[in-house]
Order: C-alpha cells, then sequence, then structure tokens
C-alpha cells in the first residue's frame, strides 16, 4: 500500500512504490483493451468464431491480478481465479462448432469501456498533473534555494511564501493522486470480472448443444456473485476508512506521522567540494539519522532524472554546528562532522529554518531550537465494559429482537446523529438508564438504536477484541484450512479479558439470530461482517495498510457469527497451537505432493471444481439441521472450493442472496449419494463407485496417466497405517494428524502421491510419504 504519510516524505522508495502501481495499472489497461478487442471480433467475425474464442480464452487465462497488502481473502482468491475459469469454459465451446448469434456489447463492451475510460483514464490525467507539478515543485525550490541571503528581507519573505504555497499545492495532489491510485487498484478487480461474468451468462443462452454446460456455468456463476458481493462490500468499508484517514493527515501531517526507527528523515542538500576553478555544487540527498546509534545515511536521489537512486554513504556522527549566513551565502545551513573524517565537516542545507531546527534538535547540534509540539484531546464521556455498559447492550439487543429483527438493512441503515448522540448519553447516564423503555417507546427508531449500540462500542477505550490480539486474530483469516480458522479464533476468543469475552458473547449471539431472519432483513453473516468488523476490531496505529486488513476483520467476525455454539460454549483444544504458527510446516517433514486434478471426459474441469464435498454428517439421509442462514454468502469457514449441485430455491437479485435454512437444507438433500468425501470429478464413473457396478470392493479400476487405457489396480483396502509426520490440512477433502495416528482402510488415491484413508470416523486424503503401512 502507499501510504499517505509518505507524500510528505517523497522518498525514492515511495516513489519506487508509485511507479510499481502505475506499471500495473497500465497493464490492466492494456488487458482490458485488448480484451475489448477480442469482444469486438465475437461480434463481426462469425466465420472465425472458433478462432476469436480461443484468443478470448487465452486472454484471460493469462492475466492476473495483483492484490495490495500481504494476502487475500477467500472472495478474492476466488475473483482472481475466476479468469482462469472462465477460460476454461470457452475451451469446452469450441467443440460445439456452431455458429451462434451473440450479444456482448451492452454486457462486455460498454461496462469495460467505461471502466476504461471514466477510471483508468481518470488515472492517467492524475498522472501527468502529479509528475507536472513535482517538476514545477521542485525547480522552485531549487530557484529559491539559490537566491542569495543578502537580498532584501522582503524579497525572502516572499519568495518563502511563495515556496510554501507551492508545497502545499504539491502534497495535495500527491495525496489525491496516491488515494485515487489505490482506489483503482481495489476497484478494478469487480469493475473488469463482473462484466465478463455478464459476458458468459448471456453466451450460453444461446447454445441449445451446450445446455448442460450453461447449467453448470450458472451454478458457478452464483457462487462468483456471491464472491464479488462480498468484495464490494468490504472495498465500500475500506474505501471511507481510507478516506477519512487522508482528510485527517491532510489537516495535521505532523501528527499522523508514522513511527519508524528513525529518529529524523528528509531531503537534504549536500554541498560537493570541486577544484577551484568549479566551486562547489549542492546534490539533493535522503538523509536518514539514528540517534541511539549516531548513524547517519545520505543517499543521492533527483526526482526529474528518472528517479534513479545512487549508493548510499553511511557514516558516525561526531557533532552538528549552525552555520550563520555570514560564513555561507545560503540559508538554512549546517555542518556535520563525521568520526572517521575529522577536521572535515559536510555542509548541508535543509528547505527552511523550520525544517534545520528539527535536524539541529535531532542531531543535537549546537544552537539547535527545541521544538515542543502539544496535542490536546477534546474530553468526552468515554464508554467502558462496566455494569451500565453491559445494560446498554442488553437493553439495545432485546429492543431490537423485539421491534426491528426483521428490517431490512439492520445495522446498515444509520439514524440521525443527533438522536443518536442523545440516546447514548441517556443510555450512559447511571440516573436515566433505567427510565428509558426502547421495546415500547415509539421515539427511538431501530435505526437509532443500532447506531447507538455501534457507536457504544467505538467509543470503548480499547476495541472489544484488544489491540493486543488485533494481530494474531488476523493471521489465521489470511491462511489456512476453515477448520483450522475456526479452531484458531476459538483458541483466541479465550484469551480475551472475561469482561470482554462475556460481551462478545451477548453480541455474537444476537448477530447470529439476526443472520437468521436475512431472508427479510437482508442481512447475511457476510453483511454483518462487513457492519461489525471495524467495530469489533481495530488496529492501535491507523495507517493505509491496517485499513488493507479490514476485509480479514470482516472474516474474523462471520467465523464468530457462523460457529458461535462452539466458540462460546466450549473450551478450545489445550494442545493447539500458537495460531501464528499453524500453517507452518514442521522441519523434518517431507515435501507434500502437490495436487492436481484428474483430467475431465465430457464436463469442463470448472465444473467439477465447484462440486461441494460434504462432511461424514452431510450426507443425503441427514441434512444438516443448524446450517446458518446466510452461510452461502461467507466462504470464512467453509470448503475453499465453493460450489452449488444445483440451483438453490432463494433469490438472487443485485446486491443480496437470499435463501433460508430451508431452502438450504432442501437443497442439499438433493446431493447424490455419497458415503465419503471424495474427488467428485470421478465419484460419478464406475471405476470411482463400486456400488454402481458389480465390481468388488477391494478393487478399483483407475486410467493409466501415461496410456489413458484403464488398469486394473488392486487396491490395499483394510490396510492400517501410522503417521510419521504431523500434518495440516490445506483442503476440506485432506485430514489433519499428529505423530502417531493410526489410519484404518487406507487406499491408494487417484491421485498422485496421496492416499485415502479414514481417521477417528472422518474419510480424506493423506500425503502418503507421511505415513508408514503397518
Amino acid at each position: 500500500p502507499l501510504e499517505f504519510s509518505d507524500c510528505y516524505l517523497d522518498s525514492p522508495w515511495f516513489r519506487e512504490r508509485v511507479r510499481a502501481h502505475e506499471a500495473e495499472l497500465e497493464k490492466t489497461n492494456k488487458f482490458i483493451k485488448e480484451l475489448l478487442k477480442d469482444g469486438k471480433n465475437l461480434i463481426v467475425a462469425t466465420k472465425n468464431l472458433s478462432a476469436a474464442q480461443r484468443k478470448f480464452a487465452h486472454s484471460l487465462r493469462d492475466f492476473k491480478f495483483e492484490f495490495i497488502g500481504d494476502a487475500e481473502t477467500d472472495d478474492e482468491r476466488y475473483i482472481d481465479a475466476s479468469l482462469h475459469e472462465f477460460s476454461n469454459f470457452l475451451k469446452n465451446l469450441e467443440e460445439q462448432r456452431e455458429i451462434l448469434a451473440l450479444s456482448v456489447t451492452e454486457t462486455l463492451i460498454k461496462p469495460l469501456e467505461r471502466f476504461r475510460k471514466e477510471q483508468l483514464g481518470a488515472v492517467k490525467e492524475e498522472k501527468k498533473k502529479f509528475d507536472k507539478e513535482t517538476e514545477k515543485n521542485y525547480s522552485l525550490l531549487e530557484k529559491h534555494l539559490n537566491l542569495s541571503a543578502k537580498k532584501k528581507e522582503l524579497q525572502l519573505q516572499e519568495a518563502d511564501n511563495q515556496v510554501e504555497q507551492n508545497r502545499k499545492h504539491f502534497y495535495e495532489l500527491s495525496l489525491e493522486y496516491v488515494c485515487k491510485l489505490q482506489e483503482i487498484q481495489e476497484r478494478k478487480k469487480f469493475e473488469c470480472v463482473e462484466p465478463v461474468l455478464s459476458f458468459f451468462q448471456g453466451l450460453f443462452t444461446f447454445y441449445h448443444q451446450g445446455y448442460e454446460l450453461a447449467k453448470d456455468f450458472s451454478h458457478y456463476k452464483m457462487a462468483l456473485q456471491i464472491n464479488i458481493q462480498n468484495t464490494r462490500n468490504r472495498f465500500e468499508g475500506t474505501r471511507s476508512e481510507v478516506e477519512e484517514l487522508m482528510n485527517k493527515i491532510r489537516r495535521n501531517p505532523q501528527e499522523h506521522k508514522r513511527a519508524n526507527h528513525f529518529t529524523m528523515e528528509g531531503y537534504l542538500y549536500v554541498q560537493e567540494k570541486r577544484p577551484a576553478p568549479f566551486g562547489s555544487s549542492w546534490v539533493k540527498h535522503y538523509c536518514t539519522y539514528r540517534k541511539e546509534s549516531k548513524k547517519f545515511t545520505m543517499i543521492p536521489f533527483e526526482h526529474r532524472s528518472g528517479g534513479k537512486v545512487g549508493d548510499e554513504e553511511l557514516f558516525v556522527l561526531t557533532y552538528c554546528t549552525k552555520r550563520n549566513i555570514d560564513t555561507i551565502d545560503r540559508r538554512f545551513c549546517f555542518d556535520l562532522e563525521a568520526s572517521d573524517r575529522p577536521g572535515v565537516p559536510v555542509t548541508m542545507q535543509a528547505f527552511s529554518e523550520e525544517d534545520r531546527k528539527l535536524w539541529m534538535e535531532a542531531l543535537d547540534g549546537k544552537e539547535a531550537v527545541s521544538i515542543f509540539l502539544f496535542f490536546f484531546f477534546f474530553f468526552f464521556l468515554c464508554a467502558q465494559l462496566d455494569k451500565i455498559g453491559f445494560t446498554i447492550i442488553k437493553k439495545c439487543i432485546s429492543a431490537v429482537e423485539t421491534r426491528g429483527i426483521n428490517d431490512q438493512g439492520l445495522y446498515r441503515v444509520v439514524g440521525v446523529s443527533s438522536k443518536v448522540q442523545r440516546l447514548l448519553s441517556l443510555l450512559m447516564d447511571a440516573k436515566t438508564c433505567n427510565e428509558v423503555d426502547l421495546e415500547n417507546s415509539v421515539d427511538w427508531e431501530v435505526k437509532t438504536i443500532t447506531s447507538a449500540m455501534k457507536q457504544y462500542l467505538r467509543s470503548l477505550p480499547e476495541p472489544l477484541m484488544t489491540y493486543e490480539l488485533h494481530g494474531e486474530f488476523i493471521v489465521p483469516a489470511k491462511s489456512g484450512s476453515p477448520e483450522s480458522r475456526v479452531n484458531a479464533v476459538h483458541f483466541l476468543v479465550h484469551k480475551l479479558p472475561e469482561k470482554n469475552k462475556e460481551m462478545l458473547e451477548i453480541l455474537v449471539k444476537h448477530l447470529a439470530n439476526v443472520s437468521k431472519h436475512a431472508k427479510r432483513n437482508l442481512m447475511t453473516v457476510a453483511n454483518l461482517g462487513v457492519v461489525f468488523g471495524p467495530t469489533l476490531m481495530r488496529p492501535q496505529e491507523e495507517t493505509v495498510a491496517a485499513i488493507m486488513d479490514l476485509k480479514f476483520q470482516n472474516i474474523v467476525v462471520e467465523i464468530l457469527i457462523e460457529n458461535h455454539e462452539k466458540i462460546f460454549k466450549t473450551l478450545p483444544d489445550a494442545t493447539f497451537p500458537e495460531p501464528i504458527s499453524m500453517s507452518v510446516s514442521p522441519p523434518n517433514a517431507p515435501p507434500r505432493q502437490s495436487r492436481r486434478q484428474g483430467q475431465r471426459i465430457k464436463r469442463p474441469l470448472a465444473v467439477y471444481n465447484l462440486c461441494l464435498e460434504l462432511d461424514d454428517a452431510d450426507s443425503h439421509s441427514s441434512p444438516r439441521e443448524d446450517t446458518p442462514t446466510g452461510s452461502m454468502d461467507s466462504l470464512s469457514s467453509q470448503s475453499p472450493t465453493p460450489a452449488f449441485p444445483s440451483s438453490p430455491p432463494g433469490l438472487l437479485d443485485g446486491n443480496h442472496l437470499i435463501m433460508d435454512s430451508g431452502d438450504l437444507a432442501g437443497w442439499t438433500t438433493n446431493l447424490p449419494g455419497q458415503s465419503r468425501p471424495s474427488m467428485v470429478s470421478w465419484m460419478n464413473t464406475p471405476s470411482a463407485n463400486p456400488a454402481a457396478t458389480n465390481t468388488p470392493p477391494s478393487a478399483f479400476f483407475f486410467p493409466n496417466p501415461a496410456t489413458g487405457s484403464d488398469k486394473a489396480v488392486e487396491s490395499v483396502a483394510h490396510r492400517k497405517a501410522r503417521a510419521v509426520y504431523p500434518c495440516e490440512a490445506e483442503h476440506s477433502s485432506e485430514l489433519s494428524f499428529q505423530i502417531g495416528a493410526i489410519f484404518e482402510d487406507v487406499q491408494f488415491s487417484r491421485e498422485p502421491g496421496w492416499l485415502e484413508g479414514t481417521l477417528n470416523g472422518k474419510r480424506g486424503l493423506i500425503p502418503q510419504n507421511y505415513v508408514q503401512f503397518l
């Protein structure tokens, strides 16, 4: 991410990151341009339809989105993979060899052209302004610094004012450009993919021969629509937070300066002396200083010469002295002396007198003027996790569940600010708290009550899930299997202070109840995660990088809602490792064989990737009774491979997937019968399902990878194996186990390097080189 505070330093690394963002956007622009060209060819070149489709498929397959930050959500990963899945669908269409009438102008061409023109075009214009202002700013600065100190004071003041105004304008433009860069980086994922998704939906309606393929695509479309909607919701929340942070930094840059290990850093002009006839020159350097070690570094960098970073020079500071204008014909100068060059001072020039004072103070220079900045915070009524706090939350929850549990947009629709503040002041006053009747009074709207409750939680001195555990909660949301994510959050919740855990349990139980009414209030688990992620969790330091983790905060809240019974009613496993190390492989474990899907015969590979892999408890005869409403749009703790075997009886509109638990239960009962999780791509073939043929259960027929022919392979059914290394499952179809675990009914899997076995009643895949046969 690009930090707004870096706009004021304008360091070489900041410029490198800006160029990286620009290069990525240019790559996206070229990709969209090529995609548009290919799409138009599909309309006019019906005779070359197959070739055009192939090229279009290649364009989709070869492009990959980049993301800001160190990890992606599951939704973003599915969006990233969607272009590759689209490519697979398009390749299957080549087999049809039919001339089809395509209507892609409205669904693909116009949205992408609009995005390229309005969004990417706007970024290009901002870049031109930014580059022009950079040239102007530093040219004026050099001209200003070259002014003779002997000029009249009035002239010097006017020149100083002009430079300061120009610098402010430059910083304003830099902030806006950085904000625009990051906005478009996040926006492009759904702005680019959604038109392609619409195009594919329209394309398949024209295929009579491809009826089955079109039906399969509709399932994938629904899953991806949920991914896009979740990502869009998180984007909206992230954008508002970023804009708020930008405005805070604009108002007071120094107050929001990022903490780092340098005592002082910034640009200085360094005097480089030349032989007598040539005098001296002044070269701009980016300088840093660490007070504890007295190490001073200088890196030459010129913004106007392509931004190439020069060689770093480091020395240990001996002393610093202010230079007066009677000793040098330049202002804002001071001398430094290095320990390895005694008696040879280096003359530096700061950008202003205030800048010189800051450097002098940091360097412990002579005549240094200390600058003390005092920041006063306004007094406000501070919320606490006390008896009144619990009363407030319980009263609000009771009122919401009595009066507004079915209100559309519950917790998303905000109340009038003045009414919310008035209600909060009454509730937080011990004298009036018990007199406020929220359940029966018409004076307080439901949206006022929900806004007051959220405002109370945000007003706590520390977020409900604490600063200390914030980073630990984020880690499992970024990686690991669904099961390990739930276990990690379960473990961390029980590390919270008792009052925090008690309050969190009350709130999450209520949110789970709200999600059960999602068919009417439209507040699914994912929507509640977007609302309460920033409310229950926030980092101690407010930066753009921290804001980019908002989407993972939302996922943590989704996990809490979907698994609240397990998390709050049971104790975590005492042997569970710290979450930070969950995904780390044991140091002596052998490398695991990478899994690959089998060859498809009639259906596209993407379809097989979509199939649900149910737990043993989720057989066709006994569907789950406690499936949480709204879980279809939350992928935080589900299988990493979302899929839907048949169209659900719910309603999918432009913004929400509406489905109740009865619909979902009825939907899952239509799944093909299966006794254990397995690779669905070969589940329906006779070789994989002995019940469908007369083949004995001890022998399975697998295609030979080398020849493609069927070869009878005698399985090792009923054999046992022992784990010689521990393993953490990376997919719902795999097993997690510790050293010494005994597996029953071990068989060779169709996937090279993998076995299938049963552990504690659960059937799944096992890395072959992690076990030893008994």
